[in-house]
C-alpha cells in the first residue's frame, strides 16, 4: 500500500517533457544553436555595457515613439484651446463625441493590427504604423467641420491602436523582469512629459497672428515630428535579438539567454496557434487584466480631453491653461521617477504601488466636489493631483500584463483583451462629462473615484491572489525536480524524412504560462 502511495507521488512530481516542431519554437532557436556553444558566460563588465547599449538604441527610440504618440493622442485637448471650435463650429457634445470616436478606431483595429504584428517583419510594422498616423495628423488640417473630424479621429485612433502593446514587447524581448519592473516608469516619463511638450508648442502658436489658426499649426507640428520620428524608426527599431543591428554576434547571444532565463518564456513567434488563444480566454488574469484596464481608463478624459477646458472654465486664459498643462506634465514626471525608485526598493508588490498611485487621484477628485468653486489655486491643485497620479497604476498594470503571460500568441491575445478594455473604456470616458452638468460634474467626478480609482486597484489584488497561489503550488512542484528537468525537446525532419529530436531549453519551446510550470507569476 504505502509503495503504491509512493508511486503516485513520484507521478505527481515527474515532470512531463514537452515536445514541439521546430516551426512552433521560438524564432531565436536557430542562432542560439549555431553560434550559443561558441559564446561564454556573461561577465558583469560584459552585463553592464551591454545594458547601457540596450538602453540607448531600445530605450531612448521607444521613449521618443511614446512621446509623440502622446502629445498625437492629446493633439484634439489643444486644438480646442487653439481654435478648434471657432473654426469648425463644433459643440461641447460633438467634441466629447470626437474623443469617443477615436477609440472607435482604436477598439476596432485591435485584433487585426495584432495579427499583422505577429505576421510581418515587426520592427518594419512599427515604423510604417508610424508614418501612418504622421499622415492622418497633417490630414486634420483639412477637416474644417464636424464629419470630417470624425473620420481622421477614426483613422488616427485605428493607426495608434497597437503601437502601446508593440512598445510593451519589444522591452519583454531585450530586458530581463527585473529590469522590465523599473524600465517602465522611466520609459513612461515621456507620457507624462507629453503636455509639457505639447503645452510649450501650443503656448507659442497662441502668439501666432498668421492667415492659418493655431490648431491647424499645432497639427503641422506634431505631424512633421511625426514624420521625422517614422524615418528614424525605419532603420533603427529592431524586430528581435537576433535581428538587431547594433549588436554584435555575442551581445544577440546574452540578450536572448538574460531574458529567457528571466521569464521562462519565448522571445517571438511568427505562427498564430490556436491552442494557446483558447487558453488565454479561459484564463481569468487575462479577463480580470482587461476588466481593470477599462475601469482605470474611465477616467482617462479627463487627462487626454477635459484638463484645458476645466481649467479655462475656472477663469484661466487660454495661454495660461497651456502653462497649467506644462506644470501637469512636470508633476506626471516627477510622479513616474519616485514610482521608479519605489519600484526598484519593492519590486514584488505591484498590486500595492497599483493601489498606492490611485490615492491621490481619489484626493484629488474629493477636493474637485468639495472645495468652492472661488478657491481657483486648491481646485487646480485637486485638478493635477486627481489627473496625472493614477496613469503610474495603468503602467504598472500593462507591464503585469504581458509579463505574467507566456506564449507568443498569449502574450498578444492577452494584449488584445486589454486594449480592449482601455478601449471601451476611453469610449466612455468623455461621455461622463455631460454639458448639462458643467461646470462641476459632480457626477463624472464621483463616478471616477468609485470606478476608476478604487475599482481599479481592488481588481489587482484579486490578480495577485491568484497568481500567488498559483506560485506557491508551482514551487512545491519544482523543489523535487533537477535542473535537467528544465529541457524540452524539438522536433524536425531531416533530409531523408526522418524525425530529429535534439533537447533544448524549455524556454525555447513558447510554452504558455499554464503548459510551462516552471515559469514563476511577478506579483
Amino acid at each position: 500500500m504505502d509503495s503504491e502511495k509512493d508511486s503516485q507521488v513520484a507521478a505527481a512530481t515527474e515532470p512531463v517533457v514537452k515536445t514541439v516542431k521546430e516551426r512552433d519554437a521560438d524564432i531565436t532557436l536557430k542562432i542560439i544553436e549555431d553560434h550559443g556553444h561558441e559564446i561564454g558566460p556573461l561577465t558583469p563588465e560584459k552585463e553592464k555595457k551591454l545594458r547601457r547599449k540596450l538602453y540607448l538604441h531600445i530605450m531612448v527610440l521607444v521613449s521618443a515613439i511614446n512621446l509623440i504618440l502622446f502629445v498625437d493622442k492629446s493633439s484634439l485637448g489643444y486644438a480646442a484651446i487653439l481654435g478648434l471650435f471657432e473654426e469648425t463650429g463644433i459643440s461641447k457634445a460633438q467634441y466629447n463625441n470626437l474623443n469617443t470616436f477615436f477609440y472607435v478606431g482604436y477598439l476596432v483595429a485591435q485584433w487585426p493590427g495584432h495579427y499583422l504584428m505577429q505576421r510581418l517583419p515587426f520592427g518594419r510594422f512599427v515604423a510604417v504604423v508610424v508614418l501612418s498616423w504622421s499622415i492622418i495628423i497633417f490630414l486634420h488640417c483639412a477637416a474644417t467641420n464636424y464629419a470630417g473630424l470624425v473620420v481622421v479621429r477614426v483613422l488616427l485612433g485605428a493607426v495608434e491602436a497597437v503601437i502601446v502593446p508593440a512598445i510593451e514587447i519589444t522591452i519583454g524581448m531585450f530586458f530581463n523582469r527585473e529590469e522590465q519592473s523599473f524600465l517602465q516608469p522611466i520609459f513612461w516619463v515621456t507620457c507624462q512629459a507629453a503636455p509639457i511638450v505639447a503645452g510649450f508648442i501650443s503656448y507659442g502658436l497662441l502668439w501666432s497672428k498668421g492667415a492659418i489658426l493655431p490648431w491647424k499649426l499645432f497639427m503641422i507640428t506634431t505631424g512633421g515630428l511625426t514624420f521625422l520620428l517614422s524615418i528614424w524608426t525605419w532603420f533603427c527599431y529592431p524586430s528581435n535579438p537576433s535581428e538587431a543591428h547594433f549588436l554584435t554576434l555575442e551581445e544577440k547571444v546574452h540578450v536572448i539567454r538574460r531574458v529567457h532565463s528571466s521569464s521562462q518564456s519565448s522571445i517571438e513567434q511568427k505562427h498564430f496557434k490556436k491552442a494557446q488563444f483558447i487558453e488565454t480566454i479561459k484564463d481569468p488574469v487575462s479577463w480580470l487584466f482587461a476588466l481593470q484596464a477599462f475601469t482605470l481608463m474611465y477616467s482617462n478624459n479627463l487627462t487626454y480631453g477635459q484638463q484645458n477646458l476645466l481649467t479655462t472654465s475656472l477663469g484661466v486664459t487660454s495661454l495660461g491653461s497651456t502653462l497649467v498643462a506644462v506644470a501637469g506634465g512636470g508633476f506626471g514626471v516627477v510622479v513616474c521617477i519616485i514610482a521608479t525608485w519605489a519600484l526598484r526598493r519593492w519590486p514584488k508588490e505591484l498590486a500595492w504601488h497599483g493601489l498606492f498611485w490611485c490615492l491621490p487621484a481619489i484626493a484629488g477628485g474629493i477636493g474637485m466636489v468639495t472645495i468652492h468653486w472661488t478657491e481657483k489655486i486648491g481646485m487646480l491643485a485637486c485638478l493635477l493631483l486627481a489627473g496625472h497620479t493614477y496613469g503610474t497604476t495603468y503602467i504598472i498594470a500593462l507591464g503585469w500584463t504581458t509579463s505574467s503571460a507566456a506564449g507568443y500568441t498569449k502574450k498578444l491575445t492577452r494584449n488584445v483583451m486589454f486594449m480592449i478594455g482601455y478601449s471601451v473604456g476611453n469610449l466612455v470616458s468623455p461621455q461622463i462629462w455631460v454639458p448639462s452638468a458643467a461646470p462641476r460634474y459632480y457626477g463624472a467626478w464621483a463616478s471616477m473615484i468609485i470606478v476608476a480609482w478604487a475599482g481599479t486597484p481592488a481588481i489587482l489584488f484579486v490578480i495577485r491572489f491568484i497568481l500567488a497561489r498559483r506560485n506557491e503550488e508551482r514551487r512545491k512542484w519544482a523543489a523535487e525536480l533537477s535542473d535537467d528537468d528544465r529541457d524540452g525537446i524539438i522536433e524536425e525532419v531531416d533530409e531523408n524524412g526522418e524525425v530529429v529530436r535534439r533537447k533544448v531549453n524549455l524556454a525555447m519551446l513558447d510554452l504558455t504560462d499554464l503548459e510551462n510550470k516552471f515559469f514563476i507569476y511577478p506579483l
